[in-house]
């Protein structure tokens, strides 16, 4: 049986690594609530992990602070918890299964910090996209030993690393941009 390379297959892969990143971005708001906000918070809910809005509502009352409505009483401290422990910087004030979420000023401290979420979710972004391309060299190893030319496989491998390059760099300028979102008062 041949193998079959798939570079369309690894690009999808790629650009969705940097639209999973683009979001946990969007989540790293500057000083104003967004519901946005939470989006990376996962709760230990039911013997697995959860994406926040699956266990609640999060709404924005006003611009500085959050609302979050658990629909399960019982998951009110796993939520407290789990926004806690997502090092966002925020500290949930909890009134039986509602939390108000007060943001706090971004001072300089917290605009590090952020600046240090940023870059930690661009390193999982390029490790992931790494990822892909170690799939798509192996891919080929095994279309190579299937009878594709050492040329192709070799032109192949090219288009897989420059995909990889231009991905790199796509995240690294999302997170200049952001870096410049979070350090400008």
């Amino acid at each position: 049986m041949s193998h079959k390379f798939d570079l369309e297959d690894l690009k999808r892969r790629m650009t969705q690594a940097v639209h999973v990143y683009k979001e946990e971005l969007a989540g790293l708001r500057t000083g104003r609530a967004s519901t946005h906000l939470l989006e990376p918070v996962t709760v230990e809910a039911y013997g697995a992990r959860m994406p926040l809005n699956q266990v609640a509502t999060v709404s924005v009352p006003e611009s500085r602070m959050l609302l979050v409505s658990v629909w399960d009483r019982g998951m009110a401290h796993a939520v407290e918890k789990a926004i806690r422990e997502a090092n966002l910087g925020l500290n949930p004030i909890v009134e039986g299964a509602t939390m108000r979420v007060p943001i706090p000023e971004l001072n300089a401290e917290r605009r590090k910090e952020l600046v240090k979420v940023a870059h930690k979710y661009a390193e999982a972004a390029k490790v992931a996209v790494r990822h892909v391309r170690r799939d798509g060299n192996d891919s080929l190893k095994k279309a190579l030993k299937d009878g594709m030319s050492e040329d192709e496989e070799s032109r192949l491998q090219d288009k897989v690393q420059k995909l990889t390059d231009e991905t790199v760099v796509e995240i690294d300028k999302l997170l200049a941009a952001k870096e410049q979102d979070i350090i400008k008062v």
